[in-house]
């Protein structure tokens, strides 16, 4: 168990890293996750949203109950800004419908899980981020497939009733189930033992299903690719951009900004290739944008609570310049309030 744990927090603290490595390993030999499809897919996306139920306890309710504030801008804000945002780079960008479609349904999904990690690490304000997460994505299941009908059905067929029940089906049962779990168990020592592997299989979990849409669509990829990692970088950073701006509009705590910047930016785009595959399967290009989001929103995220964590530890190191240097760096990993 010792070795899980260790393996599953190398896995945690290179996600990025790992997610690119088996991306680039399915685009020479597809035929390794040609499996991760259909029904195969949405397994593993119950599987990586298990994983959060587990994670979450009446806590955290409490939480939403204490802070409804807090947790309306934060839902309100990724609600908002990232499908428009997505639907206003589309038509700016003039992008093919396929990739335009993914790209909204990217903007359309609730914050990604990897994103407290990241508050976590940035020195954000982390009971808030879970709150959002949890926000957004039990409203997920209303939110996402009517705000793609509204953005996108005039691109592609879109309904919203199945993107319902498919979210439901791998999203909101395997939360609940995880959560009740950890209601009734979470003071078990095995139980906790688990708790800890988890989240190194829900990078796994998002690797394959990167993977999975590698091995499917990877021999177009450079038929479109960089106009997919345009639309994607662009997404993603101006979503971290409006969402800080957010926080400053509503005079938030340096470290509330920091948390619904992340919020905003890193959208769960495992579940976006999920359900691109599932209900787009006319326009494969727009689960290879939500691929992409995948790989990229990991890639930032890191760097984003990399450059806040330095920006911290370089403020401490002015303050006080007599402090030896670790000191400092110390001193910057003290959580902002």
């Amino acid at each position: 168990m010792n070795a899980a744990k260790k393996s599953s927090k190398w896995l945690s603290d290179h996600t990025s890293f790992f997610v690119i490595a088996v991306a680039v390993v399915t685009f020479f030999l597809p035929n390794l996750f040609s499996w991760v499809q259909g029904n195969n897919q949405s397994l593993i996306l119950g599987i990586i949203m298990f994983s959060m139920g587990l994670t979450l306890s009446t806590d955290d309710f409490r939480i939403l109950a204490k802070r409804p504030l807090d947790i309306f801008i934060g839902a309100a804000a990724q609600y908002l800004i990232m499908p428009f945002l997505a639907f206003g780079l589309a038509t700016a960008l003039h992008l093919p419908n396929e990739i335009a479609v993914g790209l909204i349904l990217v903007g359309c999904c609730p914050g990604g899980v990897s994103s407290n990690i990241m508050s976590y690490l940035c020195r954000g304000d982390v009971p808030f981020s879970v709150g959002m997460t949890t926000a957004s994505t039990l409203l997920s299941p209303i939110m996402t497939p009517m705000m793609v009908l509204l953005l996108a059905g005039t691109r592609i067929e879109v309904d919203a009733a199945a993107m319902l029940f498919s979210i439901l089906k791998s999203v909101i049962i395997p939360v609940f189930i995880g959560f009740v779990l950890n209601t009734f168990w979470g003071e078990r020592k095995a139980f906790k033992d688990i708790q800890q592997v988890m989240p190194g299989i829900s990078v796994i979990g998002l690797a394959l299903i990167v993977g999975g849409v590698i091995a499917l669509q990877g021999s177009n990829f450079f038929q479109s690719g960089v106009v997919i990692f345009l639309a994607v970088f662009l997404h993603n950073g101006l979503g971290y951009l409006l969402g800080y701006g957010v926080g400053m509009l509503t005079k938030m705590s340096t470290a509330k900004k920091r948390t619904i910047a992340i919020e905003v930016g890193m959208q769960n785009a495992g579940l976006a290739t999920n359900l691109a595959a599932a209900h787009f399967a006319t326009a494969p290009q727009a689960a290879m944008a939500c691929a992409v989001s995948c790989v990229w929103h990991s890639i930032s995220g890191t760097i984003l609570a990399g450059w806040f964590a330095r920006k911290d530890a370089k403020k401490a190191e002015r303050e006080l310049p007599g402090m030896p240097e670790k000191s400092g760096a110390a001193i910057g990993r003290t959580r902002l309030r």
